[in-house]
């Protein structure tokens, strides 16, 4: 993501590094996710049909 530490109208009282932690852990959240949901179909489709 970008340098938070050169973006103009940045609050200082932001906590950038958190904020970088909740997204890289919602971007890991949705892989995963999705990645398991394909899963499940390709299963589904192995054993139902």
């Amino acid at each position: 993501m970008a340098d938070h530490n050169t973006v103009h109208g940045g609050h200082p009282a932001m906590d950038y590094a958190e904020h970088e932690r909740t997204y890289r852990g919602f971007i890991a959240f949705t892989k995963w996710g999705t990645i398991t949901v394909a899963g499940i179909v390709v299963l589904m489709a192995i054993f139902l049909l």
